[in-house]
């Protein structure tokens, strides 16, 4: 992957883009120059045909930490600077377009989560398709311990994946929740020791690499859609995506593999 990147880490192999997040000394906070980089990133992944699954993990002790305090301190500290923070417009601009690219990209999106995951950089984690974390690891959704509401579709992905009473639970109480607890709730797909985190990652996503990309591209757009729609409009999408991964050569490939007794090579094409 080229570029010079200052927050970020990408590497690629095999058709997994691996991005690091790269800010260890903060736990890897999100700050404004790691928005424009992993916007960046993403945006070649989605466009990139050899990108056919992708991993978002971090650097160091931590997977993120949410927003960088330490960059917006002044409006809190300095008594000549204005203290009102438009955070709509940085929700707008920054947060909510790469929560959008990481539900949308049409591809898998594998969180590895090395370590603590807080307020925004936790919603990073849960916008992903798939996680596998490490076991010492942990989710903290703080927003109201310092009187904000959650953010980064927050709601909305714990509502998905854990149901109203426990999203409830991390929301409004703020309380770390540990990896193992977070698996007992489906909160994460995988639970491994810290030391296996990386290779169990790169199998993972080796094997989704393998796989049909535009069968699970499409799939993840009807997962998606699933939430906000009627029966008979998942149908419809059903019967239209359909026709269109039956197009695809991976479709041919893997009817013939089954055929012939083999196993198939698909090319995500």
């Amino acid at each position: 992957m080229s570029g010079t990147f200052s927050t970020i880490a990408p590497s690629s192999a095999d058709g997994v883009l691996t991005i690091t997040l790269n800010r260890p000394e903060s736990l890897n906070a999100f700050n404004e120059q790691m928005s424009i980089e992993l916007a960046a990133v993403l945006k070649t992944a989605a466009r990139e045909d050899s990108v056919r699954c992708v991993v978002l993990t971090g650097a160091g002790k931590g997977f993120c930490s949410g927003q960088d305090l330490a960059e917006i301190k002044d409006r809190y500290t300095d008594p000549t600077i204005s203290q009102d923070i438009d955070f709509a417009t940085l929700l707008r601009q920054k947060y909510n377009p790469l929560v959008t690219r990481l539900r949308t990209l049409e591809k898998p999106i594998v969180a590895a989560i090395n370590g603590v995951a807080a307020g925004a950089g936790a919603a990073f984690a849960f916008a992903c398709d798939l996680r596998i974390c490490a076991r010492s690891a942990a989710f903290a959704m703080a927003f109201t311990s310092i009187g904000l509401v959650p953010d980064s579709a927050a709601c909305l992905t714990l509502m998905q994946h854990v149901g109203y009473a426990r999203a409830a639970e991390m929301l409004l109480l703020g309380e770390k929740i540990p990896a193992e607890q977070a698996l007992a709730w489906g909160l994460v797909n995988r639970v491994v020791d810290d030391a296996e985190l990386p290779a169990k990652t790169a199998e993972l996503a080796a094997k989704l690499a393998r796989m049909p990309t535009r069968a699970l591209g499409l799939t993840k757009r009807l997962l998606n859609s699933a939430w906000n729609t009627t029966l008979e409009q998942q149908l419809e999408s059903e019967a239209f995506l359909q026709f269109t991964a039956g197009n695809t050569a991976d479709h041919r490939e893997g009817v013939r593999a089954f055929l012939e007794k083999r196993k198939p090579n698909f090319a995500g094409r």
